[in-house]
């Protein structure tokens, strides 16, 4: 891989929660825009890879990213906020990783890495996933975005009319990746009025539905 000498350095984390391949498609479009990705997953994150994606993803991921480390691993480089990053990504956020961030208990390197962005003032974007919520979710939600943090489910964006499940992924990934605010080409398509989706919409053959 051809990486950028000037790019940006970003921490992915996969935890154990469903919605793999939310990592996998963040992973994908950050290498193909030459960023450096310090990969981080979980054992519980291992283990939904290959019962919802496949036994080798994990494998691939591997090869993908710029770095990799274990979560044990709590004396690597993107635990120091000295290592310079330009934010991070967990993809997706389990409710266990999302309370150990909120609580600042850094006993995993996923914690402590995204504990480092948030003391470093950097931009930390967790893709929580889990329905319905409990109220201690919602605190742990409140207490992170207090902290810096940026909260983004993973809700599909449904006015662009995705035609199956890669587009969702793919659109959200896209939109974690902007969320990042990187001095980057927009990645996530933009609404840009109902008039210009039905257009395009009626253009391929899938005419609006009229609302009541």
């Amino acid at each position: 891989m051809n990486w950028q000498a000037d790019g940006h350095d970003v921490v992915l984390a996969v935890s154990g929660a469903s919605g793999a391949s939310l990592g996998v498609a963040v992973l994908d479009r950050l290498t193909a825009l030459r960023i450096r990705v310090h990969l981080v997953v979980t054992d519980g994150g291992k283990r939904t890879l290959a019962h919802e994606v496949g036994p080798e993803t994990h494998g691939r991921m591997l090869l993908k990213a710029h770095t990799w480390y274990d979560n044990k691993d709590i004396g690597s480089a993107i635990a120091s906020g000295s290592f310079p990053v330009s934010g991070m990504i967990v993809a997706p956020c389990s409710m266990k990783t999302l309370a150990a961030i909120a609580t600042g208990v850094s006993e995993t390197l996923v914690a402590r890495a995204a504990d480092v962005q948030l003391k470093e003032r950097r931009r930390l974007v967790l893709m929580t996933r889990e329905t319905p919520l409990h109220l201690g979710h919602l605190r742990n939600m409140t207490s992170v975005t207090e902290m810096g943090a940026v909260v983004m489910p993973p809700v599909p964006a449904f006015y662009n009319r995705p035609q199956s499940i890669e587009d969702v992924v793919d659109h959200l990934a896209r939109r974690a990746i902007d969320l990042l605010g990187l001095s980057l080409p927009h990645q996530s398509r933009a609404w840009t009025g109902e008039a210009s989706f039905t257009q395009l919409n009626t253009a391929i053959g899938s005419a609006p539905k009229s609302r009541a």
